[in-house]
This record gives structure tokens, C-alpha cells and sequence, in this order.
């Protein structure tokens, strides 16, 4: 039976715990090695703390631990509550539709001065879904851009071709750091009515002008009219990648600073992680704000695509600087089977008043 002194210390132990998994950001461990892992996963944590919480009271009916189980389960539902709280308020929006506006476009946008723009973004696992199924959705969603971790060019001019068949042409943008892995190219497509864009970030890794293990495509407007447009694949952050994590994220931030930006891709990272990466209150990395945070689907898992939405985690992100607001952000549940591990968003943006 341990002894009172020993009880408080497992409790006290537990809750410091369980308070850094709730808001790791506050003690500066968002981007350390396991807590980071376990932050990522809010809903699997919740699962578990409550499995936690019905062993503990199965050892309630045994009186030497109905103490220490008790004040186990107290700390226990104050964290599950907290996490409730956190995710509710991230939000945990629907499936992605068609949206109503695919039909028609402005007389602005068919101008190449588009006020509202559909960035979809898909990280295809090396060309995975093939390039008429992402074409497909692309059509389905009315993407003016896209955002193709993973995705070679062969298969990115692939998906253009098909999409200029449907009467939606678009130009390829690819950066590969190399051709033995499709996992070292990422594509980027943007739709011509957009005006024409210049690939300006480096072919090869590492900061200032790329990420570290896999590419990032930045490309600006040739008129310097239009947004910067950021392909995003930031290394995923295991043992041995930690540093090249930290590293992509800072990066990333440098890039998302400045007036008219649109950023999307496989950031592997949560908004927890890009905390303290932000000037202000309202972005959540450089300048930009998270889109699915304003539309309140930013707790629904991105990957992996086998998981259930809420016990996945949310690393695929559509991020804009101010001057875009967010008419809708999704993440997309019917290709769960499209053989990625990731699922496909979307956001449609407007130019803010």
C-alpha cells in the first residue's frame, strides 16, 4: 500500500504531466521529441485518458488504492475536459462539398484579377490516388490552386492535361530534390486566370532557400500582382528529424511574412506546434492565420487517413495572410481510399474588404 507521502507524489507527478500534454506550448516543450507526438493526437489522448479513467475505477473497489485512484480520476476528468474545450474550440467542421459557386466564375477572376480563390491541397503519398483522381477532385472543388506534396512532375502535368481537357488549364510548378523519391518533389498548380508565376525558392535543401529534407515550392506573381503561393512539405518530425522539424518551421514562418500570401501543404505539425512562430495573436505562423481555424474545422485529422477524423491528427493546413478571409475550409473524408495516407482539404478564399 504506498503511503500518503508517495500518493502525492504520483498525483502531483500525474497532473504536471497531464497539464504539459494539455498545453505543452506554456512550458516551451511543443517541439520537443514524444510530447510533440502526443499533442498531435488530442482525440486518441482523450480515448486514452478515458480508458485510464475506467481501469482506475475498477481499482476503486479494492480500499488500500481507493484514495490515490480517486485523486487519479479527478486529474484525469479535469484533463479530459480541458482537452474537450481545446479541441470544441478548434472546431470540428464537415465534409467538404461541392461548392455552390463551381458553376460560375467573376468577371474579376475570368479577367485574371480573381477576388476569391479554391486552394486545394493533397499530400498524395508519391503519386499515390494517380493523376486522374486528383484531377477529379480537383474539377469536383474548383481548385484554382494546387498544392501536391509528395507528387512528381510527370504526374502534375499529368493532372493539368486532364484538367485543361474539362476546360480548367492549369501550369505546373515542381521542385525535386532529387528523382529517387517521389517523396522529394512537390507540385505545385496554379490556374492561369491567377496571372503567370515564377518558381522562386531553390532546388536545393536547406534554409534560406528551401526546406530541409523535402521541398517547398514558393512561387511569385512575374507582375508582382497576386499572391505568393507556398507549396508546404515540412519534414516529419521523428527521432532523427527533430532538429530538420524545428528548422522546416522556422523557415516556413520566415516565409509566411508579408502582405498577400496563400500557403498550403503537409506542414507536419499542428497549430500547437507553430506556437511562439507568430508576432501577433491572431496568425498562428509569420503573418498567416490557420483557414481551418477560422472556418472551425481545425481539430478534424488529416492523417493518417485510416484513423477516424477525430483521432487523427490535423497537419495539412491552408494558411493566408490577412488580407484573405475564409469562406469555407474542409477537410475532404471521401477519398479515404484513394491509397494516400493523407486527407485531401480544400479552402475557398476572398479577398478581405
Amino acid at each position: 500500500m504506498p503511503t500518503r507521502f508517495l500518493s502525492a507524489l504520483i498525483v502531483i507527478g500525474a497532473s504536471v504531466a497531464l497539464l504539459i500534454l494539455s498545453w505543452p506550448q506554456f512550458f516551451g516543450l511543443q517541439n520537443t521529441w514524444i510530447i510533440a507526438h502526443a499533442v498531435s493526437l488530442r482525440g486518441l489522448m482523450l480515448v486514452g485518458a478515458a480508458a485510464l479513467v475506467v481501469v482506475l475505477l475498477l481499482i476503486m473497489l479494492f480500499r488500500p488504492l481507493r484514495a490515490l485512484a480517486g485523486l487519479l480520476v479527478a486529474a484525469l476528468l479535469v484533463f479530459g475536459v480541458a482537452n474537450l474545450a481545446i479541441v470544441a474550440s478548434r472546431g470540428i467542421g464537415p465534409d467538404a462539398a461541392v461548392p455552390a459557386a463551381a458553376e460560375t466564375r467573376s468577371p474579376a477572376e475570368e479577367a485574371g484579377t480573381a477576388q476569391r480563390v479554391t486552394v486545394l491541397s493533397w499530400n498524395t503519398l508519391g503519386d499515390a490516388p494517380g493523376a486522374e483522381e486528383i484531377a477529379k477532385l480537383a474539377l469536383e472543388q474548383d481548385a484554382d490552386i494546387l498544392t501536391l506534396p509528395e507528387t512528381t512532375e510527370k504526374t502534375g502535368v499529368a493532372i493539368a492535361e486532364a484538367m485543361r481537357v474539362s476546360g480548367r488549364p492549369m501550369w505546373v510548378h515542381t521542385v525535386a530534390f532529387d528523382l529517387v523519391s517521389k517523396a522529394r518533389s512537390t507540385t505545385l498548380l496554379i490556374s492561369p486566370e491567377l496571372g503567370d508565376y515564377e518558381v522562386t525558392s531553390a532546388a536545393g535543401s536547406g534554409p534560406p532557400g528551401n526546406t530541409n529534407v523535402l521541398p517547398t515550392v514558393v512561387a511569385a506573381p512575374t507582375d508582382g500582382k497576386g499572391p505568393t503561393v507556398i507549396a508546404v512539405h515540412a519534414v516529419s518530425p521523428i527521432q532523427f528529424e527533430m532538429s530538420n522539424w524545428r528548422s522546416d518551421l522556422d523557415w516556413l514562418a520566415t516565409q509566411c511574412t508579408g502582405d498577400d500570401i496563400i500557403m498550403a501543404g503537409d506542414f507536419n505539425a499542428t497549430i500547437d506546434h507553430m506556437a511562439g512562430r507568430a508576432p501577433v495573436d491572431s496568425a498562428v505562423l509569420g503573418d498567416c492565420r490557420d483557414a481551418a481555424l477560422s472556418a472551425g474545422s481545425a481539430a478534424v485529422g488529416t492523417w493518417p487517413a485510416s484513423a477516424p477524423k477525430l483521432l487523427g491528427s490535423p497537419i495539412d493546413h491552408v494558411l493566408t495572410t490577412p488580407n484573405w478571409q475564409v469562406d469555407s475550409m474542409s477537410v475532404i473524408g471521401s477519398r479515404d481510399a484513394s491509397g494516400s495516407d493523407h486527407r485531401p482539404i480544400v479552402a475557398t478564399l476572398s479577398l478581405a474588404p
